[in-house]
C-alpha cells in the first residue's frame, strides 16, 4: 500500500514523515527543504510505504515540485493521500485540499498543530469539517506525536477499502455551469487516462497546457472549450484563474466560519515579529547576518572546532607513530611501508583531524536553520537578489550549497523559472561548500593564526560578492525577468535536539565516509604518481615522477598568482575528485604529518600567495560530483563543461588580482 503525503511547506510534513516512518531525513524551518520524493515504511504497518511529496500551495504546473507532486498523484496512483494542514493556518492550507480532493484518489486531512491551536483559544470542529469536505478529518500534533495512531489507521482504512471523497463540488453559478459543461465534454478522454472529468475540466479552466495536451483534445472540442470559458469570464467580470481561485476561497471562508473559532494571536507569533523588527531591519539586516556569522566562525576556528581538531590531529599521529613501529619491527618493505604511512594516514588522516570542525560548524549553522532564522535571511537577501535578476527563491539552493554544491544543484528544480534555474545552477558554486572548510582551516592556521575567523568570514563573503558580481553580467545578457518570490516566514522555534543531532550525523557520516572512499582512493593514486617514472620505476625525487612531471607542466599557469610550485598546481588537480583531496595531495606531497602539515605549508607559499591559493580554491570548478550533478540538470556535457570554464577562468582572475594588488601594496 503506497500513501502520498502531501501539504504546504512548513505544514510540518517533513516531520510528520519522521514520525511514521522513523526516517533519518533532515527537517528544516525553511521553505524548499524537500526538493525529491521520499519514501519510508510506515513503522508498526507492514508493507504500507508514505511518500513524502515536495511542499506544495497549489496543483499548478508552474515549478518543479507542482509537477512533482501532480505528476505523482496521477500517473503513480497511490492508493490514498495524506493531506497535512497546518490547523494555525487552516484558511491558505485548504486551499490545497479542494485541489486533492478533485483528484478523487482516497484522503485523509490531517490537522497539524492542534497543540499551537488549543493553547492560543481556538477550537476547530473536526466532524463539522469533516461533513463539509467530504473526507476524513483528524487532529494530530506531528511534533508532540499525538493522534498519529488514528491518523494512519484511518488513512488505511479508507485507501484499503477504497473511500473516496464524497464531495467533489464547490463551485455555483457561472464558474459552476462553465465546469460542468466542460466535464460532460472531456468525460470519455478523462476516462481513457484514468483521471477525474471534474479535475480534467478544473485544469483546463486554468489554462492548464500540459492537461490539454494529455486529453488530445481536437479542434472542435478546444474552440468549444475556449468559448464556455470566455463566457464565463466576460458573465463573471474576473478571468478564468481570478473566478477559480474566488469560487475555492469563498467555499473555503463559509466552512471556516461555521467550523472554526480562530485563535488568539499566538505569543510565539507576537515574540516572532518583535525579533524581526530587528532580525529583518531594512539597513541593519545584513550587517547583523554577517555579525552572527563572524561570532560562528570565531567559535568554530577559535574556541571550540580546533582545539578539538588539535586534540584529534594528535591522536591520529601518534597512531600512525605506532604503526610505523608495528610495521618497521614486522619488516615490512618499504614501499608498503611508504604506501601506508606517508600516504594513506597521511592523507585520510590530514582530512579526518578536520572532523570536529566540520561538526562545530554545521551545529551553529542547524540551530539557525531550525529556529527560522536562515528563512529570514532568505527574505532579505531576496532585495539583493532581485538587483542581479533573481529571486529570493534562488537563495535556498545557494544556501543549501554552503553545506554541499550537490543538493544545492539539485534544489535548483524547486525554481518555477528556466532562466533562474541555469543562472543559479552557474552561480551556486561560488557558495562556499564544507569540502573545502579542511583548505581554510590549514591554511589559516598556518598563515593567518591570529585572525582565523576574519579570513575566513572574508572568503565566505568574497564566494558571495564574486557571485552577485557575475550575476550582474548574465542578468544582462540573459532573457526574461526572475519570477517574484513569495515566502511564509515561520515563527521562531527553539531548535530541536533530534533535527539537529540528524543534521550532525549525516554531516559527520557524510565527510567520514568520503575520507574512506575518494580520499582513501585519491591517496593511493597520489602516493603511486609521486614515487613513479614514466618508466614506473622508483624515484629518489619526487619532482621526476609522474605527478611531478605534471605538476611543472601546468605550475606556469599558477606562477602569476603566486604559487607556481608544481606541489601546490597538482593539489588543486586532485582537488577535482573532492575538495578534502586538495589537504591531503599536500600532505602526502610534503611528507608531512598531520599537525606538522601547517607548518610545512611555509616552504611552498607566503602569506599573500596563500591567501591567493585561498581565493582560487575558494572559486574554481566543484568537484566531480557536483559536475556530474550540473550536467544532470542542464542536459548537456557541453554546458557543464562551459560551467567548468567559467569557473576556472573567474578563479584565476580573482586570484591574479588579489595577488598582484597585494604586491604593489606590500611593495
Amino acid at each position: 500500500m503506497i500513501l502520498a503525503l502531501a501539504g504546504n511547506q512548513n505544514s510540518g510534513k517533513t516531520t510528520l514523515f519522521n514520525q511514521l516512518t522513523g526516517s533519518n531525513q533532515h527537517v528544516g524551518n525553511f521553505p524548499g527543504v524537500t526538493v525529491e520524493q521520499k519514501s519510508g515504511e510506515i513503522r508498526g504497518e507492514k508493507n504500507s510505504t508514505v511518500v513524502d511529496l515536495p511542499g506544495i500551495y497549489s496543483l499548478r504546473p508552474y515549478s518543479a515540485e507542482e509537477i512533482v507532486t501532480r505528476d505523482f498523484i496521477i500517473n503513480e496512483k497511490p492508493d490514498g493521500i495524506i493531506n497535512i494542514v497546518d490547523a494555525t493556518n487552516i484558511e491558505r492550507n485548504l486551499y490545497l485540499t479542494l485541489q486533492l480532493i478533485e483528484l478523487g484518489r482516497p484522503m485523509v486531512l490531517a490537522l497539524n498543530m492542534m497543540d499551537e491551536v488549543r493553547a492560543n483559544g481556538g477550537t476547530i470542529d473536526v466532524n463539522a469539517l469533516s461533513a463539509e469536505l467530504g473526507i476524513p478529518v483528524v487532529p494530530i500534533s506531528a511534533a508532540r506525536k499525538e493522534g498519529l495512531g488514528e491518523l494512519v489507521e484511518r488513512a488505511i482504512e479508507v485507501s484499503t477499502k477504497k473511500i473516496r471523497p464524497q464531495r467533489l463540488d464547490f463551485c455555483s453559478g457561472a464558474l459552476h455551469r462553465c465546469i460542468h459543461a466542460i466535464t460532460h465534454l472531456v468525460e470519455d478522454h478523462a476516462d481513457r487516462l484514468g483521471i477525474p472529468s471534474r479535475f480534467a475540466a478544473t485544469k483546463l479552466v486554468e489554462g492548464d497546457a500540459p492537461m490539454l495536451e494529455a486529453l488530445g483534445l481536437n479542434q472542435n472540442e478546444s474552440e468549444t472549450i475556449e468559448h464556455t470559458v470566455s463566457e464565463m469570464e466576460q458573465e463573471l467580470g474576473l478571468d478564468r484563474n481570478a473566478a477559480l481561485a474566488d469560487m475555492r476561497y469563498t467555499f473555503i471562508e463559509g466552512v471556516c466560519t461555521r467550523t472554526v473559532r480562530k485563535p488568539q494571536q499566538s505569543r510565539e507569533h507576537l515574540r516572532s515579529v518583535q525579533i524581526d523588527n530587528i532580525l529583518t531591519h531594512r539597513v541593519f539586516a545584513i550587517p547583523i547576518f554577517l555579525g552572527i556569522m563572524l561570532v560562528v566562525f570565531w567559535l568554530t576556528f577559535g574556541v571550540i572546532g580546533t582545539p578539538l581538531s588539535d586534540l584529534l590531529s594528535a591522536g591520529i599521529d601518534r597512531a600512525a607513530e605506532a604503526i610505523s613501529g608495528v610495521l618497521e619491527t614486522y619488516g615490512l618493505n618499504p614501499v608498503m611501508h611508504s604506501l601506508l604511512i606517508d600516504g594513506v594516514f597521511a592523507g585520510v588522516g590530514s582530512v579526518l583531524s578536520f572532523l570536529p570542525i566540520i561538526v562545530t560548524l554545521f551545529f551553529f549553522l542547524s540551530i539557525m536553520e531550525d529556529s527560522g532564522y536562515m528563512a529570514r535571511v532568505a527574505f532579505v537577501m531576496d532585495k539583493l537578489l532581485r538587483k542581479i535578476g533573481l529571486s529570493g527563491r534562488s537563495f535556498v539552493p545557494m544556501l543549501i550549497g554552503f553545506g554541499c554544491t550537490v543538493p544545492a544543484i539539485m534544489a535548483t528544480r524547486t525554481l518555477s523559472s528556466e532562466r533562474d534555474r541555469k543562472m543559479t545552477i552557474i552561480l551556486t558554486p561560488f557558495m562556499s561548500c564544507s569540502a573545502k572548510l579542511p583548505i581554510y582551516a590549514v591554511f589559516t592556521a598556518a598563515f593567518f593564526r591570529r585572525h582565523q575567523a576574519l579570513v575566513m568570514i572574508l572568503l565566505y563573503v568574497l564566494g558571495m560578492a564574486v557571485g552577485v558580481v557575475c550575476g550582474l553580467i548574465l542578468s544582462k545578457t540573459g532573457k526574461g525577468k526572475p519570477i517574484p518570490f513569495v515566502m511564509e516566514l515561520p515563527n521562531y522555534r527553539f531548535p530541536s535536539a533530534k533535527s539537529v543531532g540528524l543534521l550532525l550525523w549525516d554531516k559527520a557520516k557524510d565527510f567520514i565516509t568520503r575520507a574512506f572512499t575518494v580520499i582513501f582512493i585519491a591517496t593511493i593514486v597520489i602516493w603511486f604518481l609521486e614515487h613513479f617514472n614514466y618508466q614506473f620505476n622508483l624515484v629518489e625525487d619526487s619532482e621526476y615522477s609522474l605527478l611531478g612531471t605534471l605538476g611543472r607542466a601546468i605550475s606556469p599557469i599558477f606562477a602569476p598568482l603566486g604559487f607556481g610550485n608544481w606541489k601546490a598546481a597538482t593539489a588543486l588537480i586532485t582537488g577535482f575528485t573532492a575538495k578534502e583531496a586538495v589537504v591531503s595531495t599536500l600532505a602526502v606531497l610534503t611528507g608531512s604529518s598531520v599537525s606538522d602539515l601547517p607548518g610545512m605549508l611555509g616552504t611552498l607559499f607566503t602569506p599573500l600567495s596563500a591567501f591567493s591559493y585561498l581565493v582560487f580554491t575558494l572559486l574554481y570548478t566543484p568537484c566531480v560530483a557536483a559536475i556530474a550533478a550540473i550536467k544532470r540538470e542542464m542536459g548537456s556535457a557541453l554546458a557543464a563543461a562551459g560551467v567548468v570554464l567559467f569557473q576556472c577562468g573567474i578563479a584565476w582572475v580573482v586570484a591574479l588580482l588579489f595577488y598582484q594588488v597585494g604586491r604593489m601594496i606590500l611593495g
